[in-house]
């Protein structure tokens, strides 16, 4: 009898510490959510009146090199400690150390509006990831807190800024916690993160500012391939999947090489750092009047001219050039390589999108459904977040396809390879379970042992130093 009572005594502690937990987060994570979100509104708001400003004003793109000068002094003057980004706060959450600067929030947003106005291809989702994260570290010096605390609250940051910036809560959430270490996920800042991304998609709404809805059409019905009486599935469909979601996969590994290279080459052509933003302008320009139109330029999701290839337009038939994912992938590489400011994942939608489009023709399968699943599978090699990214399908798509995102996101995952648009996410499981991977604790180590541009110029650069020394 002592004993039971010792049990329920032992039970209601727990649950009693569990009630506590859950009011101490959302105590402090509502305000912060409530910040976030309101922030990402004004940014969504004035990024929008940016894009369709240029769209009236074509002429801005020519002072894009000027621009990318002005972006690179603000940094050079008053950012220098923001200049690191979403690794940055990535390297904060898993091991605090500096601190996550109260100005990254706004210069951000500037440098992003700057980018967006003058004509740069870049995206959104790094601008919100480094406000929330701005704005939780804010608060989490003003409530004094350390360690796991302040670890857990710059995650509630991340998921709030991704979840208000999309309207995706759910995905938000995830995301925040999958992202930090490949092949792990810390549930403990489930409960935070969940809290801020909802609050913050919340707070969006309440602000009136919409997100871009997206359709896939009804597929038509076909034969089943049945295995037995109770399954009924289209096999083939699935098989062109898996093929589809294998090239998603390799786009989002060139993705990602691009930039790491693009940087890389950079830093080691110009002595001056300005020159690298100027140099990029210049390239983008150039792009525009090689391939004659603005589609690739910007986010890529309003349309500034009819029949230009846009997000949405990828969904329907015709809706998209053949290179449409190349053109996308080189416009917006060169301008985050060369240091204009943004996030990767727009143009990371646009890439999927377009190349599931053009699959679709080759594939002979269902246009909106495969740019749907290349929407999500591209990003989610390029970030190595399957899960999130098959919550974010079954968020923006509906949940009649979820098997078909989980196969298209996961495959994509492991065919990017240990590659990635974040250097600080830490290695915990590789993809192969092969000796050269296991010494490798981040992508940025792992991108730059297989990064032959980068072996041979830095092979080069030790070369020159030997024979000036001589």
């Amino acid at each position: 009898m002592i004993g039971k009572m010792d049990d329920n005594a032992i039970n209601l502690k727990e649950h009693y510490a569990i009630l506590k937990h859950l009011f101490k987060w959302t105590v402090l994570v509502i305000p912060i959510a409530l910040v976030i979100g309101s922030m990402i509104a004004f940014f969504l708001w004035i990024l929008g009146a940016a894009i369709h400003f240029r769209f009236a004003h074509f002429w801005l793109l020519f002072l894009l090199p000027l621009a990318g000068v002005l972006i690179h002094f603000i940094y050079q003057s008053v950012g220098k400690s923001s200049e690191k980004g979403n690794n940055l706060i990535m390297e904060q959450i898993h091991e605090a150390g500096g601190g996550v600067p109260k100005r990254m929030a706004p210069i951000i947003l500037i440098t992003t509006v700057i980018t967006h106005l003058f004509g740069g291809s870049a995206g959104r989702e790094g601008t919100a990831v480094q406000i929330g994260g701005s704005i939780a570290s804010m608060f989490g010096n003003w409530f004094r807190l350390k360690g796991p605390d302040m670890r857990m609250v710059l995650t509630a940051g991340v998921a709030a800024g991704f979840g208000a910036v999309f309207g995706t809560p759910v995905t938000g959430a995830i995301f925040a916690m999958e992202v930090l270490t490949i092949g792990k996920i810390q549930y403990d800042a489930l409960i935070p993160a969940l809290i801020a991304a909802v609050i913050g998609d919340m707070t969006v709404s309440a602000w009136h500012i919409t997100h871009v809805h997206y359709h896939i059409d009804t597929l038509p019905a076909y034969a089943p391939l049945m295995v037995s009486d109770l399954f009924h599935f289209d096999l083939l469909l699935l098989l062109k999947v898996i093929v589809a979601s294998a090239a998603f996969g390799l786009a989002s590994y060139l993705f990602a090489g691009m930039v790491h290279e693009i940087k890389t080459i950079c830093g080691k052509l110009f002595k001056h750092k300005w020159m690298i933003p100027v140099f990029g302008g210049l390239l983008i320009i150039g792009f525009y009047f090689i391939n004659g139109k603005p589609d690739y330029l910007s986010l890529g999701v309003d349309a500034e001219h009819a029949g230009a290839v846009t997000i949405p337009s990828a969904f329907h038939a015709g809706g998209s050039d053949t290179w449409s994912w190349l053109w996308k992938t080189i416009y917006t590489t060169v301008t985050l390589g060369t240091g204009f400011k943004g996030g990767e994942v727009t143009p990371l939608f646009y890439i999927g999108a377009t190349l599931g489009n053009t699959l679709s023709v080759m594939m002979n399968a269902p246009v909106s459904l495969f740019a749907a699943l290349g929407f999500t599978a591209v990003f989610a090699g390029a970030t190595n977040t399957p899960l999130a990214c098959t919550f974010m399908g079954i968020e923006l798509f509906g949940g009649e396809h979820a098997l078909l995102f989980a196969v298209a996101c996961f495959t994509a995952y492991f065919f990017s390879g240990h590659s990635g648009i974040y250097s600080s996410q830490r290695i915990a499981v590789p993809k192969i379970f092969e000796d050269e991977y296991a010494d490798e604790a981040t992508l940025s180590e792992s991108m730059k042992r297989r990064g032959y541009l980068h072996q041979k110029l830095s092979k080069y650069h030790i070369s020159l130093k030997s024979k000036n020394h001589e």
